[in-house]
C-alpha cells in the first residue's frame, strides 16, 4: 500500500494539537509537583527539561524533521521515540545514582545506630552498676547505725 494513501486520512494539525497540550500537561504537572514539594527541585531538572525538549518537538515540527534526519529515521514520529526512549534512559541512570547515594547513607546511619545503640546499652549497664553500689553502700550504713542505735 503506497503511504501517502495512509497518510491521507490522518490529520496532522490534531496529532500536533494533541502532542502540544500533552507537552504542555506534562510541564505543568511537573510544576505543580515541585511547587508541593512532592518532586525535589535537584531531581525534576532532567524532566523539566525533557519536558521541554518535547514542546518545543511538539510546536516545531521541521525540528522534529531535521531531527530525524540527523540520526537517519526515516518516520519523524519515530524519532520523537528514540527522544523518549533517550529521556527514559537518563532518568534511569539518575535513579540508579540517587538509589546508590541513599543505600550508602543507609548504611553509614545503620551502622551510627548500632555504635549509638551499644553505648547506650554500656551507660545502662554502668548506671544499674551505680545504682547498686549506692543501695549496696545505704544498706551497709543502715545496719551499721542499727549497731550503734543498740
Amino acid at each position: 500500500m503506497n503511504q501517502s494513501l495512509l497518510l491521507d486520512n490522518v490529520d496532522i494539525s490534531k496529532a500536533q494539537l494533541l502532542a502540544i497540550f500533552g507537552s504542555f500537561a506534562l510541564l505543568f504537572f511537573l510544576l505543580h509537583q515541585i511547587r508541593s514539594k512532592r518532586i525535589k527541585e535537584e531531581y525534576s531538572l532532567l524532566w523539566l527539561f525533557i519536558s521541554v525538549i518535547f514542546i518545543i518537538f511538539s510546536v516545531w515540527r521541521d525540528g522534529l524533521n531535521l531531527l530525524a534526519r540527523a540520526v537517519g529515521v526515516a518516520y519523524a514520529p519515530a524519532a520523537l521515540f528514540l527522544v523518549l526512549i533517550l529521556a527514559i534512559f537518563l532518568i534511569l541512570i539518575q535513579f540508579s545514582i540517587i538509589i546508590s547515594k541513599t543505600t550508602e547513607n543507609n548504611k553509614h546511619l545503620t551502622q551510627e545506630h548500632s555504635i549509638l545503640k551499644l553505648e547506650v546499652k554500656k551507660l545502662k549497664h554502668e548506671l544499674a552498676k551505680i545504682k547498686s553500689e549506692m543501695n549496696d553502700g545505704s544498706t551497709i550504713k543502715s545496719e551499721h547505725t542499727d549497731k550503734l542505735a543498740k
